[in-house]
């Protein structure tokens, strides 16, 4: 009983020590800046493997250079400054390729405090990925903006309006323009809704609150509803095939799913929008379909990023819906797909796990 404690601590040491399973680049050197080993990651990022690097100096093979061209080794300076400094924060540098990484880099002593620099651990990270995250937060900045002027200018022009002349209008005037100041009202709220949204799934605070969830039911009122808002009838197709099994799932973060992918369907596609529910091994499948153009294969992986569009001559949406989408359904620990239909058109396909109370 003993020995298989021992190894199997033995294993799990093994597994935290295995620096290929870093997701940042790792690359380890003497306080010379001879590189002694290279991580899985390390190679991933600058296409130089270990038997390439081992032995040679750091500079040979990493030159990093800041953005005014500076040596990012002789400015780490190993031998000079305190004897107590162990790390140099992140920065920006650049390959002699022109690619940009974050770098930062630890000194390890012996002794720990105030001793010689034995070793130098540098880690590297992919500059693009903040990047894309800086542009993507630059430009929610600028949507939203552009989203809320149009709707807030009416609303205020119209309120101004009639709190300046509101006996000269006729009762059916006065309902009209009240009608547009709730219709912009709900659209700034909606607005507001997705970016409350999409701040929880980028912070991982999204809650997922579970019951019992009827999807066939829940896609069937939806339809009743589109129906009921003057949509024909005939447009829309819910097909259950096979015996579902039992689903706890956040039902208005389902509700809102359906309503977002049938929106798309009816908004992008043509046709007839077919949803088709079907047991998998893992749990529940939900399929929407429509007939229209479709999205090009090359397009699939841009789908569900924000403020994705397709189509420019599209009007109408902040492109965060099918954000929201990938979210809530990964939040429920299922995912979400694009492909080519069997009619031709779009078909975004859902998994859901089933669930049991223990996780409610």
């Amino acid at each position: 009983m003993h020995g298989e404690h021992t190894d199997e601590r033995s294993a799990d040491s093994a597994c935290v020590i295995d620096v290929d399973d870093l997701p940042d680049g790792l690359v380890v050197t003497d306080r010379d800046g001879h590189v002694l080993s290279v991580n899985r990651a390390a190679t991933r990022l600058t296409g130089i493997t270990g038997d390439q690097a081992v032995g040679r100096h750091v500079r040979d093979v990493f030159s990093f250079r800041d953005h005014d061209g500076r040596d990012w080794w002789k400015w780490l300076d190993t031998y000079g400054g305190l004897s107590t400094r162990t790390r140099q924060p992140e920065l920006p540098l650049r390959t002699p390729g022109g690619q940009e990484m974050h770098v930062a880099a630890r000194l390890v002593r012996r002794p720990e405090r105030g001793g010689e620099i034995v070793r130098v651990v540098i880690t590297m990270r992919d500059a693009g990925a903040r990047a894309r995250v800086e542009r993507s937060r630059a430009d929610l900045v600028s949507t939203v903006a552009h989203e809320l002027r149009s709707p807030l200018t009416s609303v205020k022009g119209f309120t101004a309006t009639l709190l300046a002349k509101w006996t000269r209008f006729t009762d059916d005037q006065k309902l009209v323009m009240l009608e547009t100041v709730n219709a912009d009202a709900d659209r700034v709220t909606r607005l507001i809704t997705e970016l409350l949204d999409v701040s929880r799934i980028e912070s991982g605070r999204l809650e997922i609150h579970r019951q019992v969830v009827d999807i066939p039911a829940r896609i069937q009122k939806i339809i009743d509803g589109r129906v009921a808002a003057g949509e024909p009838e005939g447009r829309f197709l819910l097909r259950v095939l096979g015996e579902l099994p039992e689903t706890w799932l956040d039902q208005d973060k389902i509700d809102q799913v359906l309503a977002n992918l049938m929106e798309n369907a009816v908004r992008h596609g043509r046709g007839t929008v077919t949803v088709v529910v079907e047991p998998n091994q893992w749990g529940v499948t939900v399929s929407v379909r429509d007939q229209g153009e479709g999205i090009p294969p090359e397009l699939a992986t841009r789908v569900f990023r924000q403020f994705w569009r397709g189509n420019a001559r599209r009007r109408g949406g902040t492109g965060l819906g099918l954000f929201i989408v990938k979210g809530l359904i990964e939040a429920h620990g299922g995912s979400i797909s694009v492909q080519r239909g069997p009619e031709g058109g779009a078909e975004f396909r859902f998994m859901v796990p089933t669930g049991t109370p223990d996780f409610a």
